[in-house]
């Protein structure tokens, strides 16, 4: 799909890999806007490339519908929608004080998982109103591009919650594909490892080099600008598509 002149929506695009990949879609052209928590900075990084800021807690699943609603509005459309925001808490199935808490499962579920589905049906609906781009070569109506992570294939030690909720973003991507293909709307996934936003910016240098040490090439975190290269790229290349895509340098999660 040509990012020019199309309409996104990022998720968790007020820091880190989110306003990275809001940024360069906007630089190649998009009109973007930019979806996160109240309070974020959010307002003053859509204002920079002119873009809208709607403030939203993507768990209050009523509350998204309707951001979201009154994003597509002020774009005119939507074609692509990127979801970055999430979060985990680090718990063992079993420990010494009893098992694990349930309500706190079922929060990184909901934070994560079912607040990736909701976005991505919502944003599935908004873009079966598109004209098809090329109609008589692709059909394209839109892109959908999720945030998995590698703990959902090697979820580390007290990782059960986080490493089950982003196995089920990276899980939907091909049936969610199918379901939505006749539309002409692909959906995948990215699954990065370790990279430089939120409390790892504040890693020392001597920790971090210990958490990359197991990667196979380059040894470092990943840079916001690499998630938002590999978005654009999905956006611009028709064939990606029901796949979650590993972007971690050949790292694999040890234990711990």
């Amino acid at each position: 799909m040509e990012i020019k002149g199309k309409k996104a929506v990022v998720f968790g695009g007020a820091s880190g890999m989110g306003r990275a990949t809001a940024e360069m879609l906007a630089a190649r052209g998009a009109d973007v806007a930019v979806l996160d928590r109240p309070g974020s900075a959010g307002a003053e990084v859509a204002a920079a490339f002119s873009g809208s800021f709607h403030p939203v807690d993507i768990t209050d699943f009523d509350g998204t519908e309707e951001a979201l609603g009154s994003a597509v509005e002020g774009l005119g459309g939507l074609h692509v929608a990127v979801t970055t925001a999430g979060g985990g808490k680090a718990m063992r199935t079993l420990t010494k004080q009893g098992p694990h808490d349930l309500a706190t499962f079922r929060q990184v579920l909901d934070l994560n998982a079912v607040a990736t589905f909701n976005i991505s049906r919502l944003a599935a609906a908004h873009m079966s109103r598109n004209e098809p781009e090329d109609p008589e070569e692709t059909g394209e109506r839109g892109v959908i591009v999720n945030t998995a992570s590698i703990a959902a294939f090697e979820g580390q030690i007290g990782q059960v919650a986080y490493g089950a909720a982003k196995a089920a973003i990276a899980g939907m991507c091909l049936t969610m594909a199918r379901d939505l293909g006749s539309l002409g709307i692909r959906v995948l996934a990215i699954a990065p490892s370790l990279f430089d936003t939120g409390a790892l910016e504040r890693v020392p240098a001597e920790a971090r080099s210990a958490l990359v040490k197991d990667a196979a090439f380059p040894k470092r975190m990943g840079r916001p600008e690499e998630y938002a290269k590999l978005v654009l790229a999905v956006v611009d290349n028709p064939m990606l598509n029901g796949q979650c895509l590993r972007l971690d340098a050949g790292q694999r999660f040890a234990p711990r």
